[in-house]
């Protein structure tokens, strides 16, 4: 059965502007000097408690018993010993971990093309001309790969570089560098873009995604909301594993198996990565769930799932699939009287709405208005099931056995796969 929750892509074109900044520190520099003065009073009185409490939570402190103070009385002295504290910092190997990865993550920019026209309406010799440019359309992030030879492969989601007339990369160092799109696949929302080696930074590895387990830290960086807030870094845990999501892409419905997590990703996060706790990448940040009152769910394509999609990009540009020649549609989602006259046992398959002429499909001799049940065996209820099994179990020029009704005949169809 679909599922039917509400997801969101989450590129999105930066929305903060040089002048809302300036007009906020303005504001707050009036209100800092109009408080100042209340505030400076209550530190005084609660600084130290409230120091304590902070250390006490985040750090772990050690006696040093080779302190001491030398105290001058009245009328003598005492060698009075005296706690010195001092403190570890239990985070200093997640952040020395965080500043190594973060030089791997970019920023990614797509321009589109914007048409423009000029009226000369205020000049009476002047005539209507049009022209076009290119406008920044969004940003995203991305994952430095690899390099090979001259080229430096980064890792990115299909919707941050869709459509884009021109791409440019956003290094650690604020610098932009033109990148050339190698491939992509819309169906599991990756693309790979590539930069000039000598201007990439280090790559980052890639960790086992499936020895993950619910509760494993995991770390998001990305760039939410735009550039300015470039390589932030979320902490969160492993919320679920094995999950699947159904998302529309414009290749078509597909059923996406992704990593849940509870780390903050936000429009812009798109194409990011997901880290474990050794700084390994486990996952390409590509989800959010967008209904309201509802946070914390977020969701990665798994780096063991995505990694032979991307090689195959890299090698030949583009994801090649079995190819079948039908259209389909869910039995459940015809209209209800249609659903009354099928045969109970195909009452959750999968309806063949249109067959191509010449498709593996029709020279196997499947036929509109068949209801396909099973594919070797294995059930199938919806079209993104159907897809995702042919897709990932099936070959081209292999031969599988489709389970289909027509009318109240239960048949048997076998066909032979074709490319994409």
């Amino acid at each position: 059965m679909e599922n039917n929750i509400e997801t969101e892509r989450i590129e999105q074109t930066p929305e903060v502007t040089q002048t809302t900044r300036k007009e906020q520190k303005r504001k707050s520099i009036w209100f800092s000097s109009l408080t100042s003065g209340i505030v400076g009073s209550l530190l005084t009185c609660s600084v130290f408690v409230f120091g304590a409490d902070y250390m006490d939570f985040n750090q772990t402190s050690q006696n040093d018993t080779q302190g001491a103070a030398l105290i001058e009385g009245k009328n003598d002295s005492a060698l009075l010993p005296v706690k010195k504290t001092s403190y570890s910092n239990d985070n200093s190997g997640i952040a020395d971990m965080v500043e190594k990865a973060s030089n791997s993550i970019v920023g990614v920019i797509n321009y589109q093309q914007q048409q423009s026209s000029y009226s000369g309406g205020m000049f009476p010799n002047s005539s209507s001309s049009d022209s076009s440019s290119e406008v920044e359309s969004g940003t995203g992030s991305g994952v430095m790969y690899k390099k090979v030879g001259n080229k430096a492969y980064i890792i990115t989601n299909n919707h941050v570089i869709e459509n884009a007339s021109k791409v440019e990369v956003s290094l650690d160092d604020g610098v932009k560098t033109a990148a050339e799109v190698v491939g992509s696949d819309a169906l599991t929302d990756l693309a790979v873009i590539s930069i000039d080696a000598s201007k990439a930074p280090d790559k980052i590895s890639f960790g086992n995604s499936d020895a993950i387990r619910t509760g494993d830290s995991v770390i998001a960086i990305g760039n939410p909301l735009g550039l300015d807030l470039s390589r932030t870094v979320t902490q969160g845990i492993v919320s679920a594993t094995g999950r699947s999501i159904d998302v529309t892409t414009s290749a078509g419905e597909w059923n996406l198996d992704v990593i849940q997590t509870d780390a903050a990703i936000n429009p812009g996060n798109s194409g990011g990565a997901l880290i474990n706790a050794q700084g390994d990448v486990i996952g390409i940040n590509s989800l959010k769930i967008s209904e309201d009152g509802v946070e914390g769910l977020g969701f990665a394509i798994p780096s063991n799932d995505l990694l032979p999609i991307v090689e195959e990009i890299i090698k030949d540009g583009k994801v090649t699939r079995p190819y079948l020649g039908v259209s389909l549609g869910n039995v459940g989602e015809l209209p209800q009287n249609y659903q009354q006259s099928i045969n109970q046992a195909a009452a959750e398959g999968v309806m063949v709405t249109s067959v191509e002429n010449g498709s593996p499909a029709a020279e196997g001799g499947l036929m509109q208005q068949d209801i396909i049940t099973e594919i070797n065996g294995t059930k199938i209820t919806t079209t993104s099931e159907l897809r995702k099994y042919l897709y990932k179990n099936g070959k081209v020029g292999q031969e599988m056995s489709f389970t289909v009704y027509r009318g109240d005949d239960n048949k048997t169809i076998k066909i032979k796969l074709g490319k994409s």
